[in-house]
């Protein structure tokens, strides 16, 4: 088997020039997480959700006062886009992958033919258990690091930052694991608002108008949104005594980008679909 045989394809595009705001319609009408850039027909850059998430975060930069369809995709968009042959063995794919640290890698002969994605890797990892048995351990990400439920999705961001990492567990007040975020979670939280700031709820606050607290008056307050209101719960783990390929059926099958690995009622580590990748090298 080659690149050819697992790429996807159609592979969807954008202009440039378009805004924010039609990437975000395109991705979510086509339950995608990556868009190729054009200009003028040539490909020029590649914009995934996460780019998107990470750069409506930040404090600072000018597109946040302005909505997401005033800003351009050129932007937010990773430029030197990396490509690959659909000749190349899957190994060279799932290699130059890791090595640059990308998510997907357009397939290119003449023109653009299709994509390779870390979830075509994944779903080769779970074809084909004859071939790889190699066993969790030995690939799972034994650091975990972890979030409050009532921490803020901007403090979500600044530990996946600067942990270099691309999900958290989120604990309760007593320390027990409650639920995951991912980078593609905070993605698709950002991106339904229409104009780039982070998003908030509304709760219902009671104030008393007096000592003996027999009249309340009610008001809403806007509070940031935090770690519960996104998390994915309940958690979905693996056993750690499990194979990769069966962890990535599981991946599949739910839907998931990472599994927690549990030895009994602890979770050890972490196996995202970058580690898969790597028992196909």
């Amino acid at each position: 088997m080659n690149v050819a045989d697992i790429m996807s394809s159609p592979v969807y595009v954008i202009n440039a020039d378009e805004p924010v705001s039609h990437a975000r319609k395109l991705m979510l009408r086509h339950k995608i997480s990556t868009l190729l850039v054009l200009n003028e027909g040539k490909m020029v850059g590649i914009v995934t959700k996460s780019d998107i998430a990470n750069r409506l975060a930040q404090a600072e930069p000018l597109w946040r006062r302005r909505p997401i369809d005033q800003v351009p995709i050129k932007l937010l968009m990773t430029e030197s886009v990396i490509t690959i042959y659909p000749e190349a063995s899957i190994s060279q794919a799932a290699a130059l992958m890791l090595e640059n640290r990308v998510h997907n890698i357009p397939v290119v002969k003449n023109d653009i033919v299709g994509i390779v994605t870390r979830t075509d890797l994944v779903r080769y990892v779970a074809e084909n258990e004859e071939e790889i048995k190699t066993k969790i351990p030995k690939l799972m990400t034994e650091d975990i690091v972890s979030v409050h439920r009532h921490h803020t999705i901007n403090h979500v961001i600044d530990e996946m930052n600067r942990n270099e990492i691309e999900r958290v567990i989120v604990k309760d007040d007593a320390g027990k694991p409650v639920g995951i975020i991912s980078r593609k979670d905070l993605a698709l939280n950002l991106l339904t608002d229409f104009q780039g700031e982070l998003s908030t709820k509304n709760i219902k606050m009671t104030r008393k108008s007096s000592p003996g607290g027999q009249k309340t008056y009610r008001y809403v307050k806007e509070v940031p949104l935090t770690a519960e209101d996104i998390m994915v719960s309940p958690i979905v783990s693996i056993d750690v005594n499990e194979t990769v390929s069966n962890a990535a059926k599981k991946m599949i099958e739910e839907g998931l980008t990472a599994l927690p690995v549990s030895d009994g009622e602890d979770i050890v580590g972490i196996l995202s679909r970058t580690d898969i990748m790597k028992a196909v090298l």
